[in-house]
């Protein structure tokens, strides 16, 4: 996608703040010990780093796909 090519900036910023944001989430549950709710916290926290992993390797897709 060419947005994020062309928005090296705002990709950077979004970037840091999901990864910030997750180990907070997951650091969070994890003093949770024993709460399903601090599972479900760890779970949306490891969603987020996975986000910003695909915001990450946006921009390098060239969208072919390989031959088998």
């Amino acid at each position: 996608m060419a947005f994020w090519k062309e928005h090296p900036a705002l990709r950077i910023v979004l970037i840091a703040v999901l990864f910030v944001l997750a180990l907070v989430m997951i650091i969070a549950g994890w003093t949770m010990t024993g709460q399903l709710a601090g599972l479900a916290i760890m779970i949306v926290g490891v969603a987020l780093l996975l986000a910003a992993l695909a915001i990450y390797n946006k921009p390098f897709e060239d969208g072919k796909k390989p031959k088998k």
